[in-house]
C-alpha cells in the first residue's frame, strides 16, 4: 500500500459530511484559537507552558481548549521527550493547515519539498535535533507576549521566525533565531535573538555578527541579543567582545532572566544591567529599495 493511500489525511475527503463537519469546526474556531495557529506556522513548535501563559488565563484553561482544539484536528500533540518535563508540545493539525496552507515545512530544511500531510509536517518537526533549540527560541518571544497581559502600555508588535527574518534579510546573509520589534515606555526597539545553549565553541558563536554587520550598511541597526544558559557562558562572551568594536550593538542576557526587565548587558558598555527597550535600536534608513521592512509606527514616524 502507497504512503498515499494509507494517509486519509493526504487525500481530501469527498463525504459532504465531512466537509460541513470541517466547516463547522472552522466556524467555532476563536480568535485566540487562529492567534495559536497563526504561531504554529510560523514557529512549529509550542508547549502546553508557553501557550498557556500567552494566551490563557489559567493553565487549566489552556488545557482544556488545547484537548478540544486537538479533538478537531486544529493541533497535533506529542509528548515533550527533549527537555524531560514530560508536557505536551503542539503543531499543527490537518485543520489548522486549512487554515494556513502555506506554512514553514522543515526547521532542518527550510527548502524542503511541502510535506504531504500535517502528520508529516509533525514527524519532521519531532524528528529535529533543533527542537530543543526551537523551543528556547520561542520561550523569549512567549516571555514577552505574557508580560504585555500584565502590562498593557507594552506591544510584541513583531515576532518573526528564523526563516522569516532570514528570508526579509537575505541580502545581508543572517539567520537569526528569531526576529522581533518590542515597544515599551514609548519606544519601538527592534532586535535579532540568537538563542545559545552553551554548545558551539566561541568562535562561531561571534562569526555570526559578520552578516549583522552588512545589515547595518543599508538596514537596520538593531541590537544582536545573545542569550546564553549560564553567567560563566556570559562572561566569557563579554570578554571576547571586549574592545572589538560592532557597527551592530551586541547585548548578552540569561535564559532564566526575563527578557523584558533589566536583563542585558551591552558589550560595549557593560555596566548596569539594561531593560529591553533601554537596549539601543535604529530602524535604518527610509528606503524601500534597500530597507524594504523598516518598521513604522502608526502613533508617530519613528
Amino acid at each position: 500500500m502507497s504512503r498515499e493511500s494509507a494517509n486519509p489525511e493526504s487525500r481530501p475527503s469527498r463525504s459532504p459530511s465531512s466537509k460541513l463537519q470541517r466547516l463547522a469546526h472552522l466556524r467555532r474556531l476563536t480568535l485566540r484559537d487562529r492567534q495559536l495557529l497563526a504561531w504554529l506556522a510560523e514557529h512549529y513548535v509550542l508547549s502546553t507552558a508557553q501557550i498557556a501563559a500567552a494566551l490563557f488565563p489559567s493553565p487549566r484553561s489552556a488545557r482544556l481548549r488545547l484537548a478540544a482544539l486537538h479533538r478537531i484536528d486544529a493541533v497535533h500533540r506529542f509528548v515533550d521527550v527533549t527537555t524531560g518535563g514530560g508536557q505536551h508540545l503542539y503543531t499543527l493539525g490537518p485543520l489548522g493547515m486549512l487554515v494556513h496552507p502555506t506554512t514553514y515545512t522543515d526547521p532542518e530544511h527550510p527548502d524542503a519539498r511541502p510535506p504531504r500531510s500535517s502528520i508529516e509536517r509533525t514527524e519532521r518537526i519531532i524528528g529535529s535535533p533543533r527542537l530543543r533549540h526551537l523551543l528556547g527560541a520561542n520561550q523569549l518571544f512567549i516571555d514577552l507576549h505574557a508580560y504585555t497581559r500584565t502590562d498593557p502600555t507594552t506591544r510584541l508588535v513583531r515576532w518573526w521566525s528564523e526563516q522569516h527574518a532570514s528570508a526579509a534579510y537575505t541580502l545581508a546573509g543572517i539567520r537569526p533565531d528569531g526576529h522581533g520589534i518590542w515597544s515599551a515606555a514609548g519606544r519601538a526597539v527592534g532586535f535579532f535573538l540568537e538563542h545559545d545553549n552553551g554548545t558551539e565553541p566561541l568562535a562561531k558563536v561571534l562569526r555570526k555578527l559578520r552578516g549583522y554587520e552588512r545589515l547595518a550598511e543599508f538596514g537596520p541597526r538593531y541590537p544582536v541579543l545573545l542569550r546564553v544558559p549560564t553567567r560563566r557562558r556570559e562572561a566569557h562572551l563579554l570578554d571576547a567582545l571586549a574592545g572589538v568594536p560592532t557597527v551592530m550593538p551586541v547585548a548578552t542576557g540569561l535564559h532564566d532572566e526575563h527578557p523584558a526587565g533589566p536583563a542585558w548587558s551591552l558589550a560595549a558598555d557593560p555596566g548596569p544591567r539594561r531593560w529591553l527597550h533601554e537596549l539601543p535600536s535604529d530602524h535604518g534608513p527610509r528606503n524601500t529599495a534597500t530597507n524594504p521592512h523598516r518598521y513604522t509606527d502608526p502613533d508617530g514616524d519613528l
